[in-house]
């Protein structure tokens, strides 16, 4: 009967042994992807990604020591101390040791924080932080007039470029934690940082400051290209928008210009000029659609131009649900070979 018992309380799955697995699975997941800042790809976020591990360890060895002394003192030898020993004891392990730790932790952070401060040199991007989307700005180095673009930065392989940081509104934070470390937009206050990519591909970005009821869905595409190839895009994107070429992209520009979106919204090359909004002139081309919610394809952008505030809450963009579906299927297909 006892023994019935026992195999009925038996755990079938073995609990005790899965969980720990899966724990440690779920973990080790978070280590690596377009925004691990323990996968860096870029010179910042390897300091930061070392001075994440030496601190790490630090924690372990005062952890695994004060708690083996608590052990050995409770469990393993329970004799009384000596009051001499007890004064030892509490001078050395806890003051002069974790002392030492910690002074040893913090000289190596602050020895880690100037590379974090380099100047860029060359290209400037410059990037502002709107409610809920970016407003970025490339000035490369003798030119007079920026290359505007929205929702994505683009920075060459192998050279740090020079990042300027403003907000309008609200305070924002610019953050794509494979390439480096946050840092704050303060609106009516310019900041500054640097990035050095090491390795191309496509990674993402994060507003790391609450800025609003659509904070979360305010994503930022980073792509990382080769020199050469970083040049020619930065050229391409320079150029005025390319005319359409099929009877739909041609309707869908009839219906932008006749719905007034070059109201907010410019183009470069057409009428439209607005500022409020983002930079459309080469919105094809982008790698996410929104900052980062939606994939940028002809589905995507009818589903945001009908109802932007279903996608973002608070987007400022009104929505079109009144246009025919071939209307946004032309709109779409406009806006989609803008590349």
């Amino acid at each position: 009967m006892a023994g019935s018992r026992r195999r009925a309380g038996r755990d079938p799955l073995n609990v005790g042994r899965v969980l720990p697995a899966v724990l440690i699975a779920i973990l080790l997941g978070g280590c690596s992807g377009v925004q691990s800042v323990l996968d860096p790809a870029g010179r910042d976020a390897e300091v930061l990604a070392r001075l994440f591990w030496w601190m790490l360890g630090g924690a372990v060895i005062l952890w695994v020591l004060m708690n083996g002394l608590l052990v050995y003192v409770s469990r393993i030898d329970t004799r009384p101390l000596s009051a001499r020993a007890a004064e030892w004891l509490i001078i050395g392990g806890g003051i002069v040791f974790p002392t030492v730790v910690l002074a040893g932790l913090l000289s190596f952070a602050l020895s880690e924080m100037p590379e974090q401060r380099a100047p860029g040199s060359g290209l400037t991007v410059s990037v502002t932080g709107e409610s809920w989307w970016w407003r970025v700005e490339y000035l490369p180095d003798g030119a007079e007039t920026p290359v505007v673009s929205a929702n994505e930065i683009r920075l060459p392989v192998g050279r740090r470029s020079e990042i300027t940081l403003n907000a309008h509104r609200v305070i924002h934070s610019f953050w794509i934690p494979a390439l480096g470390g946050k840092t704050d937009m303060i609106p009516g206050r310019e900041t500054r940082m640097s990035l050095e990519p090491t390795r191309a591909g496509e990674f993402r970005g994060q507003c790391a400051e609450f800025c609003g009821e659509s904070h979360a869905l305010m994503a930022l595409g980073a792509v990382v290209m080769d020199e050469d190839a970083f040049a020619a895009w930065l050229e391409k994107e320079a150029a005025p928008a390319v005319p359409p070429e099929s009877d739909a992209a041609r309707r869908g520009q009839a219906v932008f210009n006749a719905e007034g979106c070059g109201a907010c919204h410019a183009v470069r090359g057409t009428a439209a000029s607005g500022r409020v909004g983002p930079d459309l002139t080469h919105v094809g081309g982008r790698v996410s659609l929104a900052a980062g919610i939606l994939p940028m394809t002809a589905e995507a952008l009818m589903r945001w131009i009908r109802d932007p505030e279903a996608i973002k809450p608070g987007a400022m963009m009104p929505g079109y649900d009144h246009l025919s579906d071939d209307d946004l299927s032309a709109l779409a297909a406009y806006l989609e070979g803008l590349t």
